[in-house]
């Protein structure tokens, strides 16, 4: 498949460009910075400069692509538009594009539901995480109802804290609700997680949990 990474740069983004070269998909990688991306990968991949933050730059990554992937994120925890605002350019570039297929990547952490356990649902989440993180997790409701309001075929993956500590095999999913102790997720696992849904049609649509 034709795919076009946003975030390549990033850890999950790095994860997701590696795996899916192994699976011999062709990658455009869209990054501010050629320089970050490691120099093994270059060769390999489309690399385009582009600003993620205006659609008329980053159409033509998009055009005749199969499907497009985003796991932009901010740093830090203060205030941010960085999902919103690339979401938004991402959704009128697909449309004027002609592609549909988009993955974007969320967080857990954002919503407490009958999935977690008790003490995650009523005590962790809505008294530490959700106030530490308040900025971030505000900017990634407004991402995702962009997604949800769109014409596209969406998908949201949301995973638990993200670690380095490589791919699992064993993650588990969930549709539309939390995973119980579902604490981490190493970015190795949702790059997989979220290449191997790009043509699951019964995801579109939905909220994929993933947590290692």
């Amino acid at each position: 498949m034709k795919l076009t990474v946003f975030g390549a740069t990033g850890g999950t983004g790095l994860q997701l460009v590696r795996q899916a070269l192994d699976l011999t998909h062709e990658i455009t990688a869209v990054v501010r910075d050629p320089a970050r991306l490691p120099a093994e990968l270059r060769p390999r991949v489309d690399v385009v400069r582009a600003d993620v933050m205006d659609p008329g730059a980053i159409i033509s990554a998009i055009e005749g692509r199969d499907a497009v992937v985003c796991a932009l994120g901010p740093r830090g925890t203060g205030p941010t538009t960085v999902h919103s605002a690339a979401t938004r350019s991402i959704v009128a570039a697909m449309e004027r594009a002609g592609v549909r297929r988009v993955l974007s990547v969320g967080a857990a952490g954002m919503v407490a539901d009958a999935g977690d356990d008790p003490f995650t649902r009523y005590v962790l989440k809505p008294l530490v995480l959700q106030r530490i993180l308040r900025h971030s997790f505000g900017d990634l409701a407004v991402a995702e109802r962009l997604l949800r309001q769109s014409r596209l075929d969406w998908t949201i993956v949301r995973p638990s804290r993200l670690t380095d500590s490589g791919r699992t095999n064993r993650y588990r999913t969930a549709k539309d609700v939390n995973l119980r102790f579902g604490f981490l997720t190493s970015r190795a696992d949702l790059a997989d997680c979220v290449l191997d849904l790009i043509e699951d049609r019964s995801s579109v649509g939905h909220v994929i949990s993933v947590a290692s």
